[in-house]
């Protein structure tokens, strides 16, 4: 079956005019980086994260002062189930639409199975996953109603193959990868959709902040996985979200998307 284009809903410029993203873990790194790139195509954003209040709020008027978009914050605890219920439900109320949701919050802990503690397993669990079924059982209701929504998820390259040392981590990213799916099927018929994408190593501040050189990072840390032997940029990630959450990816839904390089490639 042969189905005609509509040119204008591929169309270059503001794509996401009158659409509002919400971006959990965006006051830095890899989400303030999809939350500029969402308002650079023209959606009010919803910044979510810790940091300090000065760091935040120069983050926020930034964003609106660059691409003149409605940007608001939410201080929500992604470990927290009412605190994520209180951001959704104050986003509907205040906004009246929860169009583009990512769900990107995460953190790591790195140690042997027999020794990993099992507080990091469940705060890991609880931020980099359960958290993203809270906010998309939420949101989902809005979408439903409005018969439109993306729902993209930053899992990661650990999310397709594991690593030792990083039970929780890998754990928890294929466990998103799962509930992409799960998502992305019960929403198929109601112009939602649902998608992971799979980052390999990304450059971000966090890099430096170790005060690792970067040479040493590259060659002992990223050269033994990603065969491009480079960094992802912040900024292709934040092209592909706003892609996604275009009407140019709308049969897309279910995927994984790998953004590592050919890591996953072997």
């Amino acid at each position: 079956m042969n189905v005609a284009i509509n040119p204008q809903n591929v169309a270059a410029g503001p794509t996401l005019a009158g659409k509002l993203s919400l971006v959990t873990g965006s006051t830095s790194g890899i989400g303030l980086g999809i939350a500029r790139a969402l308002a650079a195509a023209g959606s009010d954003i919803v910044l979510n994260g810790f940091g300090k209040p000065d760091d935040v709020a120069q983050a926020q008027a930034k964003i609106a002062a660059d691409f003149k978009v409605r940007v608001s914050y939410s201080s929500a605890d992604m470990s927290k189930p009412q605190d994520i219920r209180e951001m959704i439900e104050n986003t509907l109320q205040s906004s009246g639409r929860l169009d583009i949701l990512v769900n990107n919050a995460g953190i790591q802990h790195v140690a042997a199975l027999q020794d990993f503690p099992p507080e990091k397993w469940d705060a890991i669990l609880a931020i980099n996953l359960s958290s993203a079924f809270h906010t998309t059982r939420l949101a989902l209701p809005s979408m439903l109603k409005n018969k439109w929504g993306r729902i993209i998820n930053i899992a990661s390259a650990h999310a397709l193959v594991g690593s030792p040392f990083k039970s929780a981590y890998v754990a928890a990213k294929h466990g998103i990868l799962g509930l992409t799916k799960v998502t992305a099927l019960e929403t198929a018929e109601s112009g939602i959709t649902c998608n992971a994408i799979c980052p390999g190593y990304v450059y971000t501040p966090l890099v430096e902040a170790h005060g690792i050189p970067r040479e040493q990072v590259i060659r002992d840390v990223l050269l033994a996985q990603q065969p491009n032997k480079r960094f992802a940029a912040v900024e292709e990630l934040g092209a592909l979200v706003v892609f996604l959450a275009s009407a140019a990816a709308a049969s897309i839904t279910g995927a994984a998307l790998p953004v590592d390089g050919g890591w996953t490639a072997h």
